[in-house]
């Protein structure tokens, strides 16, 4: 079983609630429990710096961690994490053990590649929309791939690719395939009529229409009205 990432966790002690989180984290500690594998759940204590370094790396989420609690080792995946809404802060991971021989359910993200020169973006002036990006994915542990990669290179305007366009390595399937969810992941499509009128309505907005007086402050028009145009501005009111 390949793991990608060390994580150091301690036994959490059985003291619970919101005031023993809260002491928790003050101290620079991050409340996480482990759950899974046929056993009872455990909470653990996690350090919070070492958690923000390795939250910035995509892999952490869609590889399996070998946790260390208390020194002993334990393969697991993270399944969720709860972050401050105003601050850079983890309040809270869900950890779920891995077993060799048991399948497990990943969500991994969508790798896309060869889009410009993709012949619906090269020479048929189409954009690309990514519908998805990323899926959830079922095997066993030994089999995760830690992403799965999409060539476009081939791909004409108005082409859509779905899951079921997907290559996908041995021992691999998609969750949403498995429920007869066939979703779109990625397509070439003309742009957007707005879009490609912003040019001519910019353009006919700059060119004053048949008539139309000029803007204020603007010259007067040769040959016009001397008399207009020399007129003297309206007299300030006498003061009291």
């Amino acid at each position: 079983m390949k793991t990608s990432f060390d994580l150091v966790a301690d036994s959490r002690p059985n003291e619970q609630g919101k005031g023993a989180s809260r002491r928790l984290r003050r101290s620079g500690k991050v409340p996480a429990i482990l759950y899974g594998g046929h056993l009872e759940p455990k909470q653990l204590i996690l350090d919070h710096q070492n958690l923000l370094t390795l939250l910035v790396n995509e892999k952490f989420f869609s590889t399996i961690l070998q946790l260390k609690i208390d020194g002993q080792p334990q393969a697991a995946i993270l399944k969720d994490v709860q972050r401050h809404p105003a601050k850079n802060q983890i309040l809270h991971m869900d950890l779920q053990r891995v077993l060799e021989n048991e399948n497990i359910r990943m969500t991994i993200p969508l790798h896309f590649k060869g889009a410009a020169a993709a012949p619906g973006v090269k020479t048929q002036g189409g954009v690309v929309s990514h519908l998805l990006n990323e899926v959830e994915v079922l095997c066993l542990p030994k089999d995760l791939p830690e992403y799965l990669e999409i060539d476009l290179s081939t791909m004409e305007i108005n082409q859509i690719r779905r899951l079921s366009d997907l290559a996908l390595p041995t021992g691999v399937e998609l969750v949403a395939l498995a429920h007869g969810r066939d979703e779109a992941v990625v397509s070439i499509h003309h742009p957007r009529a707005e879009e490609a009128e912003t040019p001519v309505a910019a353009a006919a907005a700059a060119t004053p229409a048949a008539g139309a007086a000029p803007a204020a402050g603007a010259a007067a028009p040769a040959g016009g009205d001397k008399k207009a145009a020399a007129a003297p501005a309206a007299k300030a009111a006498p003061k009291k």
